[in-house]
């Protein structure tokens, strides 16, 4: 026996498990949990506007921390595929309204990491455009 716990799942959103971590992966259960939900909304498994579990359930479910699961969706939203309704809890989006969140976060973390680079707005946008242009 390898003295780690095995994978655990949680129980479904609507019938088949939903959610896995494996304790033995190199990956980090927040992004485990992060590349299942994003997969799973991607192929429909999780449509648009379904009610995610709360935080503290998920964590339990999962046997991992609370702030294993906030963390990976604080990370799902800024990256457009869930949002918080406050009390309400937290939401998968629709893939179009999570596409153009998507290309408005990567636009910003170019333009951050461009002025890293020393160069400045105009020239970071000129050289999308030359992209496009090509």
């Amino acid at each position: 026996m390898s003295g780690q716990a095995p994978a655990r799942a949680a129980p479904s959103l609507g019938g088949a498990p939903v959610l896995r971590v494996d304790p033995t992966l190199p990956t980090p259960p927040f992004e485990q949990i992060k590349a299942q939900i994003t997969a799973q909304r991607a192929s429909g498994e999780l449509p648009a506007d379904q009610r995610l579990p709360p935080v503290r359930r998920l964590a339990t479910e999962l046997g991992v921390a609370a702030n294993t699961v906030a963390r990976a969706y604080r990370e799902l939203e800024a990256a457009g595929i869930i949002e918080t309704r406050g009390r309400h809890g937290s939401f998968v989006v629709g893939t179009e309204a999570s596409a153009r969140s998507e290309a408005t976060a990567a636009a910003r973390e170019y333009l951050e990491r461009a002025r890293r680079l020393g160069l400045g707005d105009a020239d970071a946008v000129g050289l999308l455009q030359e992209i496009i242009d090509s």
